[in-house]
């Protein structure tokens, strides 16, 4: 019998343990029960996750736990069920698996790759901006609690990689939101969108536009201090964008501004370009 370290570490079979094994049958016309050794369980299980049947690895880790709760490979076995389900794409399965594991085994050498593990389950769910962010929501905070507990390893790394391309999606469904008030003129709605942006979501790709639609914003409700006050925001930290050369066009040509706060004056049509 092979042994080996690491991810697909197979179980030391003693010297005649893999005769052992316990057959009942539960009844004469239903499923036979077998009950084998751990070590045979484990690495029939290895073998069928290096062959690629991912489901019938998962299935034989799980047996593992199942014949053998209290055994050393029972613990391994978890975290590499949860590793089969991910692969499997089954993320909720994973990360039931996964949760399981980090709240049985706090302290184990792995415990680190489950957390992370977990944050790709939530992370390669993620769907379009057009869609509810909630998984979103809890890849963000799943990838920063990998950051904050283990800083230092390959997997803080890549978390933080990760997080900032979930922070820009996240700021991406709030400026689609604004938008979708500011089409309608609902400018107070689309203002604290475009605000909750440029407060929470500071490093992302969306604050230039969502300061020119903040300016945008106030211009149409006619408050031009705090239409200028974006701009000028905009214009010190982004001086080179093209938000601010539009952002500067507004709030200098009182021409585009609409006195009654409605669409029919043909306000929107001069500042919304879509």
């Amino acid at each position: 019998m092979r042994v080996r370290t690491g991810k697909f570490a197979r179980a030391v079979v003693p010297l005649g343990l893999a005769s052992m094994i316990l057959a009942a049958c539960s009844s004469d016309d239903g499923p036979t029960y077998v009950e084998r050794p751990v070590e045979d369980i484990y690495n029939e299980a290895v073998d069928n996750l290096e062959a690629g049947r991912v489901q019938a690895a998962a299935e034989e880790f799980d047996e593992v736990e199942r014949q053998h709760p209290y055994s050393i490979w029972a613990t391994k076995a978890q975290l590499m069920a949860a590793y089969s389900y991910y692969l499997r794409q089954e993320h909720d399965d994973a990360i039931l698996s996964l949760d399981r594991f980090i709240q049985l085994h706090p302290g184990n050498p792995d415990v680190a790759y489950a957390y992370y593990l977990k944050s790709l389950s939530y992370y390669e769910q993620i769907s379009d901006v057009g869609r509810d962010q909630r998984t979103t929501q809890l890849a963000l905070e799943s990838l920063e609690e990998v950051s904050r507990r283990f800083p230092e390893t390959s997997y803080a790394r890549d978390a933080r990689l990760k997080l900032d391309l979930t922070r820009d999606h996240l700021a991406g469904k709030e400026m689609e939101i604004g938008r979708f008030y500011l089409r309608r003129g609902h400018y107070l709605a689309a203002i604290n969108r475009f605000k909750r942006v440029v407060e929470d979501y500071q490093t992302t790709t969306h604050v230039p536009e969502a300061l020119h639609r903040i300016a945008e914003s106030y211009t149409a409700l006619g408050i031009e201090p705090e239409a200028r006050k974006a701009a000028a925001v905009l214009g010190h930290n982004y001086p080179g964008s093209e938000w601010y050369v539009d952002s500067y066009a507004i709030v200098e040509d009182a021409s585009v501004r609409d006195p009654l706060g409605t669409q029919e004056s043909g306000f929107l049509s001069k500042l919304w370009p879509f």
